[in-house]
């Protein structure tokens, strides 16, 4: 079910106002089934995947609280596999396959490994990876093993935050599924404003953006440069838009309730350095592959050549979790790559950092951002070839070069504006004052009115839906 449809308008209401009329037992039931249905109304059959992962990790956590020594591993791995095993076949099964086909082709064998045919269940990344938190914590005894399966599933399944995040914890969603929220006008207000800002960021900027990013990146060899370095701009706030728009509505709905979603974007673009804006861009991820791969791998605890070989595997992964295609792995391989130089550059040559100023931070946001823009041309073109491509025209850009109508000019200043608007909002990042009634009325109805008039309504998936 897609946040920006009127489906979800009406699932939202219907539950919401089912939800506080009922107590704690009926709410979880209620929200279980509002959860599934949410999730089915993709693909119907992909529910089973989720139920055959939910029932293992719930009693892989039951057991291995119980178990001592060897055993609790054995359990924890045999999660771990169940969870790693069903987003491998899904997601990167015909990606290997493909390459074993390309590997043998050079020495002319054929490879009789036949190809899948099937649909990635959406956002499997997201709720695999939440599923293993909850056996990794209860391994480490951060976590006491949940023992009624409903709250466990939907712990798994709570719909606000299934399809793509953010990325919860059990230490944060479990105890307050266990609580039963009071009614909360404030979290109401709060919640439905940002759901309203979400929708604006989706509807209003992102599905606007994308009309331009699509056309540009659509045989980018026919396009000149200018056209692809508007284009990489606009999709640089696209993408942004997108999902944390999609985290916005996410957040807001659970917080209509009275649960508190962890934040996931922090002004990403004001960073001043790669490791900056890998703190504030989807920071529930980046959080979930600190704590449960780079310090597995040793973190800062075993040199600096281990710490930053551990930094670039990491990212290297993190580009595979978003998708499985080279020009993924080249995206968060590139990132991986920023961080150890700028790790040991300031490791090595810690006089050169510019003295602070506004001007040196100015400087240091522009540069950041040139590259993180540049970078996500890996992240949106097709393949490889299509990448240097677009970085190749780009490089090569002229002042003759014409910009296609497919934005008359009048749109494309309003698409500038829109994101300088975006800016503005984050460089005086705030939680929206919703304290009083008329104020909250205004930015809320006023923000819904500019999303049906302004919006751009192709039914266009949340990006991160595929991954």
């Amino acid at each position: 079910m897609l946040f920006n449809s009127i489906h979800f308008f009406l699932f939202f209401i219907i539950v919401t106002l089912g939800y506080f009329s009922l107590g704690l037992k009926g709410r979880l039931y209620l929200l279980l089934f509002a959860s599934c249905y949410f999730y089915m109304v993709f693909r119907p059959i992909y529910i089973l995947i989720l139920f055959f992962t939910i029932v293992i990790d719930y009693y892989a956590g039951i057991y291995i609280e119980k178990s001592e020594g060897k055993n609790r591993k054995i359990l924890l791995v045999v999660s771990l596999i169940s969870n790693i095993g069903i987003l491998a076949y899904f997601k990167y099964f015909n990606f290997l396959n493909q390459n074993l086909t390309n590997l043998l082709g050079i020495f002319k064998i054929e490879n009789d490994i036949l190809f899948l045919e099937i649909l990635l269940p959406i956002g499997l990344s997201f709720h695999t990876f939440q599923a293993m938190s909850y056996t990794i914590e209860v391994y480490r005894g951060k976590q006491k093993a949940e023992q009624h399966f409903g709250v466990y599933a939907l712990y798994v399944m709570f719909y606000p935050q299934l399809v793509a995040g953010p990325i919860e914890r059990p230490q944060n969603i479990l105890p307050q599924l266990k609580t039963l929220q009071k009614y909360n006008w404030e979290n109401v207000k709060s919640g439905l404003t940002l759901m309203a800002w979400g929708l604006f960021k989706k509807v209003v900027i992102a599905d606007r953006l994308a009309l331009f990013v699509d056309f540009a990146y659509n045989n980018p060899s026919e396009k000149n440069g200018l056209t692809l370095l508007i284009a990489t701009f606009f999709y640089t706030f696209q993408i942004y838009c997108d999902f944390s728009g999609y985290s916005d509505i996410a957040i807001g709905s659970a917080r209509v309730m009275g649960y508190d979603l962890m934040e996931n974007f922090k002004s990403p673009y004001f960073s001043k350095s790669i490791s900056e804006f890998w703190r504030r861009w989807h920071i529930s991820l980046s959080s979930w592959f600190r704590d449960y791969l780079y310090i597995p791998l040793g973190g800062n605890r075993n040199g600096f050549v281990k710490q930053y070989l551990a930094l670039f595997l990491v990212f290297m992964a993190s580009g595979l979790w978003h998708g499985a295609k080279w020009t993924f792995i080249v995206w968060g391989s590139l990132h991986g790559i920023y961080l150890v130089l700028a790790a040991i550059r300031n490791k090595f040559i810690p006089n050169i950092n510019l003295p602070k100023s506004k001007i040196s931070d100015v400087f240091q946001m522009l540069i950041t951002f040139i590259i993180v823009m540049l970078t996500w041309v890996f992240f949106r073109a097709s393949g490889l070839f299509d990448a240097k491509q677009i970085l190749g025209n780009i490089a090569q850009i002229k002042l003759s070069d014409s910009i296609p109508n497919i934005m008359n000019n009048n749109e494309l200043v309003f698409s500038f504006s829109l994101i300088f608007l975006l800016l503005m909002k984050d460089k005086f990042y705030f939680y929206w004052n919703t304290k009083s009634n008329l104020k909250f009325g205004i930015l809320f109805f006023g923000l819904l009115i500019s999303s049906y008039f302004l919006g751009v309504f192709t039914n266009q998936q949340f990006i991160y839906f595929q991954f």
